[in-house]
């Protein structure tokens, strides 16, 4: 088993060693702190797994304590990856407030000889009860776990929000392995949680089969980790100007810039006149904020009038037209070079997959099965 550790911990420090010859974006530094953060756990762990929760209880409380630091250092690589404009200031410290408060009070633990004597994990004859501050951490340091998978998932099920409220294909975005990393910190937290509490409650195995259990899980993640994070791409990074105002929160219902109905009826007929004239669809890089310069209107207020307007988003809107153009294709007897794909290209579309899928969810049948309808 300590071979497996170590090897987990190579591959932390070698994954390490590969991005930082990249260019670092904030989301590489904070991956970079997060794979050595990694790396000397698991490194550690497979060399002092034997003795560390036997002859040094005080020690291996402060080791545990350190998976407090996994909830955010995933929640801030998620935030950076997903959002241009995050960036780390005080607000952020917050996150780790608890690791800190375990460990002071390790610490003072210290200048009580009484109450350090009591600080244990391992279940042993002589055992006194366990402080019960010291039972607050440890359940604290549990539940850490499930709250940042929460909000974890949350900033995924946003990120999906953000996309199609703000690009025309974000299909070409893929975000597998983004939520292949949340999911896998869920199980693996899962997998904590269930051992610890078992071993806890019910006394049943010993403390090394329970850490030897997360520490494999942890393994499998390390590796997981590494490999995607050095294949990841910033969902923004084709479009890195600061100048583009990205609608990027759900909750943000226009209140910093004032629409008025007039001007909202008003931005609808000049949206709607210039997609039929000039017809932006069929560039299959549109974004929001290039179809609202355009406009020469704020993105706050195009994407308002598209949401409350026309009752979609902005991925569905620009779709929709895109499939009238297929449509139009399709029943122009004159084009006949052209394959179903190739009048797709040409209507906005920049794959098959997502040309398949759209026009079967806006139309009912396949492209295929409206073109023999045609004729």
């Amino acid at each position: 088993m300590r071979y497996i550790f170590l090897i987990a911990a190579f591959n932390a420090f070698f994954f390490t060693i590969l991005l930082l010859q990249k260019k670092k974006a904030l989301y590489d530094k904070i991956l970079v702190i997060w794979l050595i953060y990694l790396g000397l756990y698991t490194g550690i762990y497979a060399f002092f797994s034997e003795t560390l929760f036997t002859d040094y209880p005080l020690l291996s409380a402060a080791f545990i304590s350190l998976l407090l630091l996994h909830g955010p250092l995933l929640y801030l690589y998620i935030s950076a990856l997903t959002n241009q404009k995050f960036r780390i200031d005080h607000t952020t410290q917050f996150h780790f407030i608890p690791f800190a408060l375990f460990n002071f009070y390790l610490l003072a633990s210290l200048l009580f000889p009484e109450t350090s004597e009591q600080i244990r994990l391992d279940h042993v004859e002589t055992e006194q009860n366990v402080p019960d501050l010291f039972n607050l951490f440890l359940v604290l340091t549990v539940l850490s776990g499930p709250v940042y998978f929460i909000l974890a998932v949350r900033l995924f099920n946003n990120l999906k929000i953000n996309l199609v409220n703000n690009f025309s294909a974000p299909e070409s975005f893929n975000l597998n392995w983004l939520k292949k990393l949340v999911f896998t910190f869920g199980i693996v937290w899962t997998i904590l949680i269930v051992a610890a509490s078992v071993h806890h409650i019910f006394h049943f195995y010993t403390l090394q089969f329970c850490t030897d259990g997360l520490f494999l899980s942890l393994s499998v993640f390390v590796i997981l980790i590494g490999y995607l994070g050095l294949k990841q791409k910033e969902i923004f990074v084709q479009y890195p100007d600061d100048e583009k105002d990205y609608v990027i929160e759900r909750e943000q219902k226009y209140t910093a810039q004032i629409l008025e109905e007039d001007e909202a009826e008003k931005l609808v007929r000049s949206l709607e006149d210039y997609m039929t004239e000039q017809k932006p669809y069929l560039d299959a890089n549109l974004t929001l904020p290039d179809l609202a310069a355009k406009l020469q209107v704020p993105s706050h207020h195009l994407s308002r009038v598209i949401n409350e307007k026309q009752g979609s988003n902005f991925y569905e809107y620009i779709n929709r037209y895109r499939v009238e153009e297929v449509k139009t294709k399709l029943s122009d007897t004159s084009i006949t070079n052209l394959s179903l794909l190739g009048i797709a290209y040409e209507s906005g579309f920049n794959s098959k997959s997502a040309f398949n899928r759209v026009f079967k969810k806006m139309t009912g049948m396949t492209p295929s099965e409206f073109k023999k309808q045609l004729y």
